[in-house]
């Protein structure tokens, strides 16, 4: 197993998963998606992606098959995915698994707080000064610098920086950063919905293509399931990869 592996690897050096239909036959699978980079590919910034109008169809269907083990876990708000998704009737994680709902839109735990206003502020005048795209959530702010890759290193001390002020976590991204409070993570996500009965006894599997989601990898691995990469990138987390979004949804299929 390519499970917290010292020396990182690249996804592409790992084979694909054995197909659903496969898993499913074998034993009760629970399923755990990111959304960006992995059901919609990664687009110039994150109001201009482009979401498959029968996507919310896609996930209730998938769902079903599932007996109910689906939930999507990302990193935008729960309001924000409400945004391009609706509310569909699966269970749901926003702000990098903070947030979550159950497929009737109920809360589930206690919601992340907000950061502190002057951590908010600070962001929003970092991107305004050095022409970055900034993106205020629900729990978090973020920086994109995929127009500017050059501040790359300068961005990512900068939010290093506002995190040490602050007392928040930093959560590293495909050309974005963002600040979160403290102990935010797609790991904690996955715990909460496996303590949910209809997620007892499932292996889980967790597919996304970012940083973020090594955090999901390693939480599936706990429970006796294994993640899976998308795309070209370093993991230390992965047991398997899958190439891109396309490639996902053919995995997806029954």
């Amino acid at each position: 197993m390519s499970v917290r592996l010292p020396d990182m690897g690249y996804t592409s050096h790992l084979l694909p998963p054995p197909s659903l239909a496969e898993l499913t036959a074998a034993r009760p699978v629970a399923l755990f998606l990111d959304f960006d980079g992995t059901l919609i590919p990664i687009a110039s910034g994150p109001d201009t992606i482009v979401v498959p109008p029968d996507l919310p169809d896609t996930l209730a269907a998938l769902s079903e098959r599932l007996a109910g083990r689906l939930a999507l876990i990302s990193g935008r708000s729960l309001e924000d995915l409400a945004q391009y998704l609706g509310n569909p009737p699966i269970f749901r994680a926003g702000s990098h698994g903070g947030a979550r709902c159950d497929p009737e839109g109920s809360s589930i735990g206690e919601p992340p707080e907000a950061i502190p206003p002057a951590a908010m502020t600070a962001l929003e005048e970092f991107a305004a000064a050095e022409s970055l795209a900034f993106e205020p959530k629900t729990h978090g702010a973020a920086l994109h610098f995929r127009s500017r890759p050059e501040l790359a290193a300068r961005t990512h001390a900068f939010a290093r920086d506002q995190a040490k002020r602050h007392g928040l976590q930093v959560k590293k991204g495909k050309a974005v950063v963002e600040l979160v409070r403290a102990g935010v993570g797609k790991d904690g996500a996955v715990r909460v919905f496996m303590a949910e009965p209809v997620f007892a006894g499932a292996m889980p599997v967790f597919i996304g293509d970012d940083v973020t989601d090594e955090d999901g990898f390693i939480a599936a691995t706990d429970f006796g399931g294994f993640g899976i990469g998308v795309g070209e990138r370093e993991s230390s987390n992965a047991k398997y990869c899958l190439e891109n979004v396309k490639d996902v949804y053919e995995w997806l299929k029954p």
